[in-house]
């Protein structure tokens, strides 16, 4: 054991313990390559901490305030009490310390070295930790991302998710600047736990990267659930008041609230590591790499939120398997972005993989494109649920599926049959033939398939 944390050389070494980083050193120790795993943090990086994990926790929590509120409709009488932020806070750390052991005594078994401290590349095959030079024959550059501020003062009133993340208090009301996912996901939440919500986007709408009948329902459901929003309009001004936030927008008018998250998106975290110094190519601080995530420098990868797309772990989880095995000499598939999975956990949720309608038309042609729309009030568990939505079907005319989306309670939980809907390119008719269990969500995909494929059942 003493040898193994000293030893200073590795078939792969990694800058960066966040979801790509540690999944590309489980990945790589599988194939038998020694790996130092470099993280000056926590391991799990943002995802685990201040990401994916903590926000879903409270997320789960707003739901059940939700239910609490709504049960007399099902004939169970429940009264809330109160939110008790504080306990909220304490239930996501004990979710988080859980996952936190968990992964950390996952790398010790497999042997992963993990070496404590900021990391800076010095040449095409070390990095430097703490004074000490670690050499890689391969190097992956895995660094992250971490909260835009366009410059605003973070601190008190003022905050990005991670410090939203640790208020054990629940304010009276917020304003959040973006309503991208991670805004819209905070004002659903708050508005759950009864903070009054107002979003600022400077685009014309919420989660502007979704379909456009999905972005409708839910502009209108937020409305209905009384979270304010002001769109199209950018921010120009935020300041603190003696008693909370003063937000100016561009046209001059003004919103106060006692609290202002920034959720303006995440930018890669790049500078100041040695990148360019070695000759790393960037772009806006992003890394740029090959389609193989290769930099064109020495044996350097780079995967996750350093590299441009979607900023989702899963895509820094495939990226980090897909460097392992590219190392590795297994010559892995190449999924592009617009295939990866996205869920946003708003109430209701929204799940997409593939091409919205839209951007199928830009890229097969305007007569080249079908689509189809179910209603999830034909589906028996939906009702069940008290949940509107629908389930959109995009294909080639002709040919595969190429655009599965969704919008609904709990409709998360279909990306899955409907990634691999669209990345094994099935058509309609190959999903129209599969049975579908009664009563389930799960049964609206199946229903769009038939529909699509020109013979619906209950549409």
């Amino acid at each position: 054991m003493a040898e193994e944390a000293t030893a200073q050389e590795f078939d792969v070494l990694i800058l960066g313990g966040g979801s790509a980083g540690y999944a590309a050193a489980l990945r790589s120790v599988q194939y038998g390559m020694t790996v130092g795993l470099i993280e000056k943090a926590k391991l799990g990086g943002t995802c685990l901490h201040w990401g994916c994990i903590p926000t879903k926790a409270y997320l789960h929590a707003a739901e059940l305030a939700d239910d609490a509120r709504n049960s007399a409709k099902y004939g169970v009488h429940t009264t809330l009490e109160s939110v008790d932020m504080a306990g909220v806070k304490s239930y996501k750390d004990g979710i988080v310390a859980g996952k936190y052991k968990g992964l950390t005594g996952l790398l010790k078994m497999r042997k992963v070295q993990v070496i404590e401290g900021e990391g800076k590349l010095v040449s095409q095959n070390q990095i430097e930790v703490g004074g000490t030079r670690y050499t890689g024959k391969n190097i992956i550059l895995a660094s992250g991302s971490e909260a835009k501020t366009f410059g605003l003062p973070i601190g008190g009133k003022i905050m990005t998710s991670t410090e939203a993340l640790e208020l054990d208090y629940t304010p009276k009301s917020a304003i959040i600047l973006g309503g991208g996912v991670i805004g819209s996901e905070f004002a659903s939440a708050w508005n759950s736990f009864g903070v009054e919500v107002t979003i600022i986007e400077g685009l014309d709408h919420l989660v502007p990267n979704e379909d456009p009948e999905i972005i409708k329902i839910l502009e209108r459901e937020f409305k209905k659930k009384g979270i304010k929003s002001n769109l199209g309009t950018f921010f120009e001004k935020v300041e603190e008041t003696g008693d909370g936030v003063k937000v100016t927008l561009a046209d001059g008018k003004e919103f106060t609230a006692e609290v202002c998250l920034v959720a303006v998106g995440r930018g890669p975290v790049t500078q100041g590591l040695g990148y360019e110094e070695q000759g790393i190519p960037l772009d806006r601080g992003f890394v740029i790499t090959n389609e193989r995530l290769h930099t064109g420098v020495g044996n350097i990868y780079a995967i996750g939120d350093i590299v441009p797309g979607v900023q989702l772990a899963h895509r820094g989880y495939q990226q980090g398997h897909f460097v392992a095995e590219e190392i590795a000499g297994n010559n892995p598939i190449i999924v592009e972005d617009v295939n990866i999975p996205k869920v946003t956990f708003t109430e209701p949720e929204i799940m997409s993989v593939g091409y919205s309608e839209s951007k199928a038309k830009e890229k097969f042609g305007e007569s080249n494109v079908e689509t189809t729309t179910y209603n999830l009030a034909g589906n028996g568990k939906s009702s069940i649920l008290g949940t509107g939505g629908i389930i959109k079907m995009v294909r080639q005319k002709n040919g595969p599926i190429v655009g599965v989306h969704g919008i609904g309670k709990r409709i998360s939980e279909q990306i899955g049959e409907s990634q691999l809907i669209v990345n094994w390119e099935a058509y309609p008719e190959d999903v129209a033939a599969f049975v579908h269990a009664h009563p389930t969500q799960n049964e609206s995909l199946g229903e769009a398939a038939m529909a699509l494929n020109g013979h619906p059942l209950h549409g």
